[in-house]
């Protein structure tokens, strides 16, 4: 197949549009934050707490909606016994934004937090707030390097390029906006990757649907014409699978920093919930297409289009349906427009991950763990390397793997099994200490890793309930493998074995310390009897007038931005006297007009 110029042009307009868009972005918010005495560091990881409606409730819900999420909707549609009921994602990550924004960003915004982690290293310790780093770093990462990978495969169907190339540019792309511009560029950007998504799609749905090669999509929901009925069905083998997959999308999506990314950059408490319930609706109503496209694919007669007789499932490129479907279904000019939006849609999503993974890591590992005395000039220094790093690793992942998906998926376990347990216990159970979280995060790694990963080959050494060994064949190659089928929803069994364990233990261990039965020089984490030691990292701050931080959470919170914990509370009464006193007196009088303006 030869290079297709109409879609290469198609490709480059779109990405020079992102490109453009984020410098923009860049430029116009260079010197956000400075009148309010905003680090520039902090800046760049919040976007000076200033995001607007419109900007807000697209960049939240791009949070989900990208690449990942309209491929895989289209493809879980497709495949034959899967389906419709199967297509867990835009209801599950809708859930998650409305349970995100019932219960988590208010309590996260109105505390002034500039990261997911910081609750974390603020109770737990920076030791702990590194190791949960991991498997956050981890879903970020593999999530980016799964993005750029199906970018990849996709250009590969329009314009038959080569597949490293349109990877590498697609990240170098990313990249330079993101280290130029922070969350305004990306924010911005996703306002961008949404219309594009939106109206590529929609502009493909109808020539597609017209396609003689094409049955009604309403009869083929419910009967078998060229396979089985997309509408699909859940078996009563699989309802426990079922209930535990849509959980983990549902609470899993809501501790990941490109979410609270978001929240934190709201202008208030309030204004981070309507963001979050914006976006659960965006999340729904830019299913629709992807859905129909998914429906599509079912219902085609493949040996009558350009494809070939042989159907896409039957190649194993059900993950590419969404291509495939623009590519053989629709007419040039429209399949190159539709799959050149998608495809800069796609890059776009990788900014966000890359940016949420630097940002952890300059404020929670470099400057909190390690260079509490950081400037801020060193500071943006850090984030901008990071950047760099992360997104480069994240490239070379794309290149070199084939099972970035199957990376994602484990991560994306790990997520939900070991971070949303510990964001449970830090910000709603008073009294849980570093010793619970470290018997949390094992027992929830543990429990996780030991049912295994088809995915990944990794072999179970935990065989949990209703387990059985199934034959799966390769269509390309005839290699026939078995693999163990977990039927126990041991995902969920894991996340709350973590929460328990983190809730047991830690009480376990104040209970002893505090009664005399273990002596205080064993309290070696320094997390119940030196609770005020400098591995907690302010927590003389944090818990004082009884572990309680006295915030009125539903007024608008415009925190002034510091390297110092401090200046990020709005109640001073939960503030020492002297701290009060001394911000008092660093506060000019133009500043204070300002901020009652």
């Amino acid at each position: 197949m030869a290079i297709h110029i109409e879609g290469l042009v198609a490709i480059a307009i779109f990405y020079m549009l992102i490109l453009v868009v984020g410098i923009w972005a860049a430029w116009k918010n260079k010197h956000s934050g400075e009148t309010e005495g905003t680090d520039r560091s902090e800046t760049i990881m919040v976007g000076g707490r200033d995001i607007g409606l419109f900007v807000g409730g697209f960049t939240m819900t791009a949070t989900w909606v990208g690449g990942g999420y309209i491929n895989g909707t289209a493809e879980y549609v497709y495949l034959p016994g899967f389906g419709l009921a199967w297509a867990q994602a835009p209801f599950g990550y809708a859930l998650s934004l409305v349970v995100g924004g019932l219960f988590f960003a208010k309590p996260m915004r109105s505390r002034g937090y500039v990261t997911m982690l910081d609750p974390f290293q603020q109770i737990y310790g920076k030791r702990m707030g590194g190791l949960l780093f991991i498997p956050a770093l981890m879903g970020e990462i593999f999530w980016s390097a799964a993005i750029l990978s199906a970018l990849g495969a996709t250009l590969s169907v329009i314009v038959d390029i080569n597949i490293k190339m349109s990877v590498v540019l697609s990240a170098l792309i990313a990249i330079f906006y993101t280290l130029v511009g922070g969350l305004y560029s990306v924010a911005y950007t996703d306002v961008v990757q949404l219309f594009c998504i939106f109206i590529g799609l929609w502009i493909s749905v109808p020539f597609a649907l017209t396609n003689p090669a094409v049955a009604d999509i309403t009869v083929t929901a419910v009967k078998e014409v060229y396979q089985a009925p997309w509408r699909g069905s859940i078996s009563s083998g699989d309802t426990w699978v079922w209930i535990d997959n849509f959980c983990l999308l549902m609470l899993g999506g809501i501790p990941w920093q490109v979410y609270f990314q978001r929240v934190l950059s709201a202008s208030s408490a309030t204004y981070a919930q309507v963001l979050s319930f914006l976006a659960a609706f965006g999340c729904l109503v830019m299913a629709v297409p992807s859905v129909l496209i998914g429906a599509i694919g079912a219902s085609t007669d493949w040996n009558q289009t350009s494809y070939g007789a042989i159907s896409p499932k039957d190649k194993d490129q059900a993950d590419m349906i969404l291509p495939i479907v623009l590519q053989h279904l629709c007419p040039p000019f429209v399949s190159f427009f539709g799959l050149g939006a998608v495809s800069a849609a796609v890059m776009s999503s990788a900014d966000s991950s890359i940016l949420s993974a630097s940002s952890m890591f300059a404020r929670n590992i470099y400057q909190m763990a390690f260079r509490q005395s950081a400037s801020d000039r060193e500071i943006v220094w850090v984030m901008r390397i990071t950047i760099f790093v992360f997104g480069g690793l994240a490239t070379v992942m794309a290149l070199v793997t084939g099972t970035v998906y199957g990376l994602w998926y484990l991560s994306s376990d790990l997520v939900y099994v070991i971070i949303f347990p510990q964001l449970l216990s830090v910000l709603f159970i008073k009294g849980t200490n570093t010793y619970g979280s470290v018997a949390a995060y094992l027992f929830g790694m543990v429990l996780r890793i030991g049912g295994g990963e088809p995915y990944l080959h990794l072999p179970p050494f935990i065989y949990y309930p209703g387990w059985t060994l199934e034959q799966r064949v390769d269509h390309l190659t005839g290699a026939i493998e078995e693999v163990v089928v977990q039927r126990f929803p041991f995902k969920t069994m894991s996340m709350l074995a973590s929460f328990l364990g983190n809730v047991g233990v830690s009480y376990l261990a104040k209970y002893l310390f505090e009664s005399g039965k273990l002596s205080h020089k064993y309290d070696f984490l320094d997390a119940v009897v030196s609770k005020h030691s400098a591995e907690i990292m302010d927590k003389t701050t944090l818990v004082a007038r009884g572990n309680n931080i006295g915030l009125s959470e539903m007024g608008p919170v415009k925190p002034r931005l510091s390297v110092t914990l401090a200046a990020a509370f709005t109640r001073r009464d939960t503030l020492p006297t002297e701290m009060v006193e001394e911000e008092e007196e660093e506060s000019s009088p133009d500043s204070s007009h300002h901020d009652e303006e």
